[in-house]
């Protein structure tokens, strides 16, 4: 399976579902890679992941992620291997440990130490099969200790809400015959104060979860930088803003420092999907940047 250089992530809850099989052809048509999306509170993955493989032709279709405790090892290893059978082996089976709001005050499970379950997840997943180097399994890493699990079971990393340092430090835990498939947000928006302003409404949500917090300190982002929606600083680093030129700046620099894949998140006002499409064909193409 080929990822190719530039995919689109994108919270598919935001679109209704009568309208996301045309927006995944549309981002068919441009040529994108991959689409990724994500496990929130609303569309159960794999479902989804069904009707979007049956909306396209050729694009892949990406987790980013599955929560692992939303379904057990075996009915993931099932559901990967089964939309892979019925759709030409276009499924990335992303997962993640997800974040203990969403896992103890949503789904009412306990939220155990993300790496040692991440690891019991991949052994029960692993348990009677021979296969498992060959499946397109990828892990949400953002620590040293889940990257080089990611390394060594799976096929790679899906890095969310990072910087081209933090790219370049996974890049090396990775080695260089992994998947690094970094996320990345941008809005094609010019007026600094319009742009950080969708840029803090898009982070809002993120700013209280702790997986995120403690990977932004650790990458070097202060309490400061967190406080009252985030300093300019941070939210330049986590959306990329300006014209289409300045973006690809921003997107390269993750190739720079060794990403084998960028998914590109548009960042737009509610509902505003002709701005949502504007900027995904600004960047249209397999080989658009990079």
């Amino acid at each position: 399976m080929n990822l190719g250089k530039l995919g689109v992530w994108y919270p598919i809850d935001k679109i209704l579902p009568a309208e996301i099989g045309a927006f995944v052809g549309h981002v068919e048509k441009l040529g994108f890679s991959t689409l990724w999306y994500p496990e929130s509170r609303g569309h159960e993955a794999v479902s989804l992941a069904g009707h979007m493989l049956g909306a396209s032709k050729t694009l892949n279709i990406g987790s980013s992620i599955a929560n692992m405790y939303a379904r057990d090892a075996i009915t993931s290893r099932q559901a990967m291997r089964g939309l892979n059978a019925l759709y030409g082996n276009r499924f990335i089976l992303g997962l993640g440990v997800s974040h203990r709001p969403m896992v103890e005050g949503v789904r009412g499970h306990v939220y155990g130490k993300p790496v040692p379950e991440m690891r019991a997840y991949l052994d029960a997943m692993e348990r009677g099969t021979t296969d498992s180097a060959d499946w397109p399994v990828a892990l949400a890493a953002l620590g040293p200790l889940m990257l080089k699990l990611a390394a060594a079971r799976t096929r790679g990393a899906l890095p969310y809400n990072v910087t081209p340092a933090h790219t370049a430090e996974a890049k090396t835990i990775l080695g260089p015959n992994k998947w690094l498939a970094v996320e990345q947000k941008f809005c094609l928006e010019t007026d600094p104060v319009r742009a950080r302003a969708l840029g803090r409404a898009e982070l809002s949500r993120y700013m209280a979860l702790e997986n995120y917090r403690n990977n932004w300190l650790r990458i070097g982002f202060s309490e400061a930088d967190l406080a009252e929606g985030g300093t300019d600083r941070f939210i330049d680093a986590m959306v990329l803003w300006g014209d289409a030129a300045t973006v690809r700046k921003g997107i390269d620099a993750h190739f720079t420092a060794g990403a084998t894949h960028v998914c590109i998140q548009p960042v737009h006002a509610e509902g505003d999907f002709v701005a949502r499409d504007a900027m995904l064909a600004a960047f249209a193409g397999h080989n658009a940047v990079g």
